[in-house]
């Protein structure tokens, strides 16, 4: 399998790989401060719960570093308003607010001030290299559910491409794969960025998985047809009871799948699980550019002057949610229960 990276550090600087130019580019964007590293995240150079958590990590490191004062007050003042800052940078994600606070932590915690930059380094880090290893055993875990023969269906991208390696709900269709199981798959265009056009496909054709594309409105006779065995997708954030945002047009494929008798799988790190939050009613829901809808990689697709809203997530009721894959277990119904369990035990 071809391995993919999308984020490195090389010696102060942090390399993405710009997924708003793929497929028809691979570009690296070198980024050498935080504010860059916002910028990245916002605009969607680096996207996906996982990687945006990484790559706040290391936005933490580039803030420590350009702070240029020896009194260690006035340092954690100014490195708490640089991690609002990135904390600004979009709201659903939880991976992006669990990171920035547990760099913050590391730095509140370090004894000796002249060694907070570097822990914070090793730290960053360590939160790269402990993705892709939950990552790979979140694959462990869920492969099981993957069909032999028949087909699976996945929406946006939860691949490498939305982590430090190997990806989440598409890790977890790799890891059935590579087991020896055999099933068709099919990926969503993913409405109005095209993240399954653009960065899924390319991934799988990266892993030599075969995929088909397929438009987002396409789902439901697919599934009516019977040619759809489970769907399985990523997630942003998750609720103390199941509830789950994800990619926009998440809660629709739930709910056909539940009309039409298929599961529904849901696959995150115990990172993306808030157990602050009671339910999905209290999600933050981005909205992001009209401009996105009505416009194509800057050429329009829709009349002039024309209004569009552009919610860039929606909330999966936990009912459709046939089990959530995490690194350190398959939580099932009643999720209050096995999803505290999946977090105490990771």
């Amino acid at each position: 399998m071809n391995e993919i990276r999308p984020i490195q550090w090389d010696d102060g600087i942090l390399k993405l790989i710009d997924q708003t130019r793929l497929p028809a580019e691979q570009v690296i964007v070198e980024i050498n401060d935080y504010r860059g590293a916002v910028a990245a995240i916002r605009d969607m150079q680096v996207r996906g719960a996982p990687a945006i958590g990484v790559t706040a990590a290391y936005a933490v490191v580039m803030a420590a570093t350009e702070l240029d004062v020896e009194d260690r007050q006035t340092f954690m003042s100014e490195l708490r308003e640089a991690g609002s800052e990135i904390n600004a940078a979009r709201p659903t994600a939880v991976n992006l607010q669990w990171a920035v606070r547990r760099m913050l932590e590391v730095a509140e915690g370090q004894q000796e001030f002249a060694g907070v930059k570097q822990a914070l380094l090793a730290e960053a880090r360590l939160v790269q290299e402990e993705d892709e290893e939950i990552n790979r055993r979140m694959g462990s875990n869920g492969q099981d559910l993957m069909p032999d023969g028949g087909a699976v269906l996945t929406h946006c991208n939860t691949g490498a491409l939305a982590t430090s390696a190997f990806g989440t709900a598409l890790g977890v269709i790799r890891a059935g794969w590579e087991s020896g199981r055999r099933f068709k798959v099919f990926n969503t265009e993913t409405r109005p960025f095209l993240q399954g056009a653009r960065l899924t496909s390319w991934e799988f054709q990266q892993l030599g998985i075969p995929a088909t594309l397929i438009v987002d409105s396409a789902a439901g006779i697919m599934m009516q047809r019977g040619q759809i065995t489970c769907v399985i997708t990523g997630a942003d954030r998750i609720a103390a009871n199941g509830d789950t945002a994800n990619k926009i047009g998440t809660y629709s494929l739930a709910v056909l799948a539940r009309e039409n008798g298929i599961p529904f799988y849901v696959a995150a790190p115990t990172s993306t699980v808030d157990l602050s939050l009671a339910s999905g009613d209290e999600i933050e829901i981005e909205e992001r550019s009209g401009l996105e809808v009505t416009h194509f990689q800057g050429t329009p697709t829709a009349p002039v002057g024309v209004e569009a809203v552009n919610p860039a997530f929606d909330v999966t009721p936990q009912k459709y949610i046939s089990a959530i894959i995490t690194e350190s277990a398959v939580a099932r119904p009643p999720y209050l229960e096995s999803l505290k369990l999946a977090v105490e035990s990771a």
